[in-house]
């Protein structure tokens, strides 16, 4: 078991289906010069395995695909912005006329922001939808017809926790990945009958650089989630585990998180007693500036500990409140 599998959660109640053994495998996959995209790489990486190594930026893209060759894969690497059709149509063309198909596209590529709703620039709400879910979009729509024609097509979409968590501070960036996990569930069903699966992948804080494009109206921002990644118990190797197996397993939601786990369960059967979860956690204001998480445990064994502590007072305080 690799280092940080401990960190590693599955949801048991979700759709598992077993699958053979994959081999010569072609993957295509976004923003893989660095962080989650790049560690996806690294775990798929081995004889049978090519890979299309798609970055904003070229030399990380060059990289990535020397560590690919070095473990006894193969592949190319393409300058891809997730925002241009261009990019997506000799994306396409590239993949088709090098590996003559696809069985895996991992929508990876993304940014991320604080701020409500109200102190958001309609600008950042742009650029965050443009990238994270309309990359999404593009990407799923140039690739599936090869992934069709595969006959063992593999959706993956890498989302977050804060797409199902409905958190307060992050509007911007939690809207763009609930909508990336509900466009999951549609494609899912929408693309059954074709034989292509669909994961979707949520993790909470991973030390990547995601924070290199970070945008927030509030001073402090980026310095605390800088602490809270900085101190995971998840890496992102360990994300990149997750997803092979989702693959492998034909699991569709992943989350990476133990403690997300819980939360997401406590939100599903407790919903009001979630919503006053999140308003006594984050403050009034409910800004992530304001979160009241002690810092030291965020991210950590003892913030799994801190929340269902918290959470389980809270639900024994409301069922106390309840008439006979």
């Amino acid at each position: 078991m690799a280092r940080g599998m401990m960190g590693i959660a599955r949801e048991d109640d979700m759709d598992e289906k077993s699958a053979p053994p994959m081999t010569q495998m072609r993957l295509l996959i976004t923003g893989a010069g660095s962080g989650f995209g790049a560690a996806i790489a690294r775990v798929w990486a081995g004889p049978g395995v090519w890979i299309a190594i798609t970055d904003i930026d070229p030399e990380r893209a060059a990289a990535t695909l020397a560590g690919v060759r070095a473990c006894g894969g193969d592949g190319i690497w393409l300058k891809l912005d997730v925002k241009s059709d261009a990019d997506w149509a000799a994306a396409k063309d590239a993949v088709l006329g090098t590996a003559g198909g696809l069985d895996v596209l991992v929508n990876n590529a993304g940014v991320a922001a604080g701020g409500d709703l109200a102190d958001t620039p309609l600008a950042d709400w742009q650029w965050i939808v443009d990238i994270d879910l309309l990359g999404v979009v593009r990407g799923c729509r140039a690739m599936l017809p090869l992934l069709r024609a595969s006959r063992r097509g593999h959706v993956v979409n890498m989302a977050s926790f804060a797409g199902l968590a409905g958190a307060p501070g992050i509007a911007a960036y939690g809207a763009a990945k609930a909508a990336v996990v509900a466009l999951s569930e549609q494609l899912r069903v929408e693309e059954s009958a074709r034989g292509v699966e669909v994961s979707v992948v949520c993790p909470a804080f991973v030390k990547t650089r995601l924070l290199d494009t970070f945008r927030s109206p509030y001073a402090g921002d980026r310095q605390r989630v800088a602490r809270w990644m900085a101190r995971a118990p998840v890496s992102a190797e360990d994300v990149a585990l997750a997803v092979r197996r989702a693959v492998e397993r034909r699991r569709f939601l992943v989350l990476t998180h133990r403690e997300t786990r819980w939360l997401w369960r406590l939100k599903r059967w407790f919903p009001e007693l979630y919503f006053r979860f999140l308003r006594r956690m984050s403050g009034r204001r409910g800004t992530v500036s304001k979160c009241r998480v002690p810092d030291d445990c965020i991210d950590s064994k003892r913030h799994a500990l801190f929340v269902g502590r918290e959470a389980m007072r809270d639900l024994i305080d409301d069922l106390w409140s309840q008439p006979l």
